[in-house]
């Protein structure tokens, strides 16, 4: 993947880019922003986002285009309506075509961090420039970290953090209508954990190491072993302590398996699991239509609590057929395999 990454200012910048990198993807940041005005903030926030690139090690392209006069001639008509009719799509048409002109194939944007941007209708925009321009559209939910990101910009780096979004209407708004009504999260919406002593990140190499973890929740080695080298392996620490272990698994290009959620015996009941599920559908719903999961009668109320609430069917004998010992969980001698699935594409 060659990834382009359209972004608005540094801070916005800062969880994005961990989150790429913990993935294992390298982005090339994108600097196009003549929305930003006066001039003298527009010239601080693209310094500060070089500056950041520097220290960072990361590659950035600038677009030095100041744009006070054309961009007020494109959104004096409807300044209530200025982001969704302008302002987004000017940035963002932009960065798809210089994608598509300079060899890259994917293009994401820092505008899908902030809380405060109308961020379904950006996901919508960069739909539709990714077929415009034929262009792949890499698409993540960077709020669930706005929290984590603006601490880490603030107290860690000590970035410019700027007061208002970027152009002087906006500005404006900051001082005349300071209550105006901000785009409301969905419901069941949970931002990352600000405290940075819990990480969660896949795990590429040495996924063998969480082994004795994994056997907890599933004690047929060699079956752990089958599906752990073919999926993805995810990691949650507190304090550098490995506290709870997830693998999933393809089945199609709709579908994606949770096989195995582990979390260690004195961290248990203490919402760990469910926050790493909840981890697990916000970074697959941009890639999976449904997530399933597998499981025994005694812990069915766990996995439709945490949002598994559809069931899906129920395969006899499961644990009878495929594993060499009984297996037993709590009192129940397991049987049967309950299959129940999330709809990651309900709001």
């Amino acid at each position: 993947m060659k990834l382009l990454m359209h972004s608005c200012c540094a801070p916005c910048s800062v969880y994005c880019i961990d989150y790429l990198r913990n993935e294992g993807i390298e982005p090339t940041l994108y600097w196009f922003n003549p929305n930003i005005h006066p001039y003298t903030e527009y010239k601080v926030r693209r310094d500060c986002l070089k500056e950041y690139t520097q220290k960072s090690n990361i590659n950035a392209i600038f677009e030095d285009e100041y744009g006070l006069d054309e961009f007020c001639k494109n959104v004096i008509n409807d300044l209530d309506n200025r982001c969704t009719n302008y302002c987004y799509r000017v940035r963002l048409e932009k960065t798809f075509k210089f994608a598509k002109d300079n060899g890259f194939d994917t293009v994401t944007t820092t505008l899908l961090y902030s809380i405060y941007q109308n961020h379904e209708f950006i996901k919508f925009l960069c739909e539709k420039y990714s077929k415009k321009f034929g262009i792949d559209f890499l698409y993540r939910d960077f709020r669930v970290g706005f929290w984590e990101g603006h601490n880490k910009a603030k107290n860690e780096l000590n970035l410019y953090m700027q007061k208002y979004c970027g152009c002087v209407f906006s500005e404006e708004s900051r001082y005349n209508n300071p209550n105006l009504p901000k785009p409301e999260l969905p419901k069941d919406f949970e931002f990352l954990p600000a405290n940075r002593s819990i990480v969660i990140k896949k795990e590429k190499d040495n996924k063998e190491k969480y082994m004795d973890l994994l056997l907890e929740a599933d004690p047929e080695k060699e079956i752990v072993e089958k599906y752990l080298q073919a999926g993805e392996l995810f990691v949650l620490t507190y304090k550098e302590e490995v506290i709870c272990v997830s693998v999933i698994i393809k089945i199609d290009d709709k579908t994606c398996e949770l096989k195995n959620i582990a979390t260690a015996k004195k961290y248990r009941e203490q919402g760990y699991g469910k926050k790493m599920i909840k981890y697990l559908f916000d970074n697959y719903k941009q890639k999976y239509k449904k997530m399933i999961v597998g499981t025994s009668e005694n812990n069915i109320p766990f996995y439709v609590k945490a949002g598994f609430d559809k069931y899906y069917k129920t395969i006899k004998n499961f644990f009878i057929d495929n594993y060499k010992k009984e297996i037993i969980d709590g009192d129940l001698h397991c049987i049967d395999m309950y299959y129940y699935y999330k709809d990651l594409t309900k709001k």
